[in-house]
């Protein structure tokens, strides 16, 4: 099997396990990350130090800790609906699109008014989410443009998203350049009180933001006994969860990334359930903590890099579906207490792949609990406590992918790379060729792609990659190969988005390409936005024939971050460069004399 494109040893077992596994392995060299988530026990005013609690039958807590660094947020440039209603935003980065229903009213935390009569257009936006909130009647969309949008440019937290209305700002970007950073009082009716900055209420819609709640035990999107929809955001360095449902909370939580909060991606507790689907969990303490009597369906998702993939404890029983667990600091799947994970029957087959974790794939940490897992992909030298155990392979796409159609502009690029296995999709037989790669990602492909390389230098380490990052020897790799570099303070920043520049840099530099000049980066509209560091390495690349542009050849969008499906075509021009592959005919590939 293979799994973003690089190999995973395993074994095609079909066995009954029923006994404890204590075997510790080390993180594999090859896992990659996807390119790329009641009871009265849960005690949320005490944090779990995840990285020193150990698992027994206790009854814990369901938070995780781990230290919290910032991300950069880029900002771009707007995009999504303009003065109409009756219309739909077509969400190209994933998932279902949102319809816009009613009508819109438009926010600019720095150019707008809080007055009678604005709010009506882009030239005459609201200035604040709370105002443009407390005008909005259920069916309206609330459009926001690029910007913070926190307690210095008036807002009041917790904002809360009332019945019917839809809090947008960019799909396509999952937000990036719409960020909404604050923490207001809300007593719980669970959980007493709480710092919360976004509060749903039943079928509001989340789509496109980027949030953080820095305070105190701060969550960033509360869902108390409502159905929200909440989908391509991204919840980061909040100081707890991402998203805490509890009550009898039924929401859809979709395509959203969940990294380096302090505490959880997502909580679930009490007896909610709802639907977490195609979501992306990495370097957070808990990717999911789910406890209480809850039932959620987790299915689809990538969860990665976590100190624990998902913790499961009280009575719940989880519906786990079709995710990759991989690469977790501790464990893949965590059960205490009395909780029932529900890992898949003959019936029902769980389509989990859950291997290369650090201690153990599925610890089973309850004393009395019998797990039940049909149909997953789990190393056997890595199950702890009871088991019943029926293995199956869990294969990932490598080529026809579903969402890459025949007429896709990057189809040629992505196919021809899959068939090469450096890079993959995933179990639902998608490509997501418009999610963002991050640097350690990239690392990876570029190591692969160019394993023939001649290495040009001495690997080194840099102080925010240690040696149990699933990425570790892809990015020394990458260095020595000469295809990427850290930064001055010797940091590589392994999680940040690689913008388009970066990339072209990268490929750039390792291939040692040159130009006679750089004449001709005034073949694109937005030359003056390339970065002065990168001229002469993007000159060399558009001279050599490594650039594609789409849907404009001309515009570059070179601060704009790389998509899955332009890194496919960066790279395989990289390769058509260096003798490996044949060309392939593409209207957007930039030709320039």
């Amino acid at each position: 099997m293979k799994h973003q494109g690089f190999p995973i040893q395993q074994k095609n077992i079909r066995s009954l396990v029923g006994k404890n596994l204590c075997i510790t392995m080390q993180l594999p060299v090859a896992v990659t990350t996807l390119f790329l988530l009641s009871s009265s026990s849960l005690l949320l005013p005490v944090v779990v130090n995840a990285d020193t609690t150990q698992i027994n039958n206790q009854n814990t807590n369901q938070t995780g800790n781990q230290n919290t660094t910032q991300i950069k947020i880029q900002n771009t440039t707007q995009t999504g609906n303009q003065n109409t209603t009756q219309t739909e935003i077509q969400n190209t980065t994933q998932g279902t699109p949102i319809p816009v229903t009613g009508n819109i009213v438009y926010v600019n935390p720095t150019s707008g008014s809080d007055s009678a009569g604005a709010g009506t257009s882009q030239a005459q936006p609201y200035k604040t989410i709370t105002y443009a909130l407390s005008q909005a009647q259920s069916g309206t969309t609330i459009q926001l443009a690029p910007g913070t949008y926190n307690k210095e440019s008036g807002e009041v937290f917790p904002l809360t998203i009332k019945q019917g209305l839809t809090l947008r700002g960019d799909q396509t970007t999952r937000g990036q350049g719409v960020l909404i950073v604050g923490s207001g009082k809300y007593v719980s009716p669970t959980f007493a009180s709480q710092n919360v900055t976004i509060k749903t209420e039943n079928n509001s819609t989340i789509s496109g933001i980027t949030v953080t709640n820095p305070d105190s035990r701060g969550t960033a999107v509360w869902v108390e006994s409502t159905n929200p929809t909440i989908t391509s955001s991204v919840f980061t360095n909040s100081v707890r969860d991402g998203i805490f449902v509890t009550g009898k909370g039924t929401p859809t939580i979709e395509n959203n990334i969940f990294v380096k909060n302090t505490g959880n991606g997502i909580s679930v507790a009490k007896s909610a359930a709802g639907v977490i689907r195609n979501n992306v969990f990495e370097d957070t303490g808990f990717g999911l903590a789910i406890g209480g009597s809850s039932t959620p369906l987790v299915e689809g998702n990538q969860i990665i890099g976590n100190q624990d993939g998902i913790y499961v404890n009280d009575t719940a029983k989880p519906i786990l579906r079709k995710n990759i667990i991989q690469g977790n600091k501790r464990d893949g799947v965590v059960a205490t207490v009395n909780a029932a994970p529900d890992l898949g029957t003959s019936n029902n087959p769980g389509g989990n792949l859950i291997r290369s974790n650090t201690r153990y794939d599925l610890n089973n940490a309850t004393k009395t609990i019998k797990i039940l897992a049909v149909g997953n992909d789990i190393d056997t030298k890595k199950i702890a406590g009871s088991v019943e155990f029926v293995a199956s392979s869990v294969n990932v796409a490598t080529g026809n992918f579903k969402d890459v159609t025949a007429t896709y502009w990057a189809k040629p690029y992505i196919e021809a790379l899959a068939t090469k296995n450096i890079i993959a999709g995933f179990p639902d037989g998608t490509f997501k060729p418009n999610d963002p790669v991050t640097r350690a990602q990239f690392a990876a492909i570029v190591t692969k792609a160019f394993a023939q390389t001649q290495p040009k230098r001495e690997a080194t380490n840099f102080s925010d990659v240690n040696s149990k990052f699933w990425a570790y020897d892809a990015i020394r790799n990458a260095y020595r190969l000469g295809f990427v570099s850290g930064y001055p303070d010797r940091t590589f920043k392994p999680q940040q988005q690689i913008p388009r520049v970066q990339a072209l840099v990268s490929l750039s530099s390792g291939l040692n390409l040159t130009a006679n000049n750089q004449n001709v980066l005034s073949f694109y509209s937005d030359a003056g936005q390339i970065p002065s560091y990168a001229t002469n390495q993007v000159a060399a690349a558009t001279a050599k024939g490594l650039v594609v542009n789409y849907p404009n050849a001309k515009q570059l969008n070179p601060n704009r971050q790389a998509t899955r499906a332009e890194v496919a075509a960066f790279v395989y021009q990289a390769l058509v460069n260096a003798g490996q592959v044949q060309a392939v005919s593409s209207p957007y590939l930039v030709t320039v004399q």
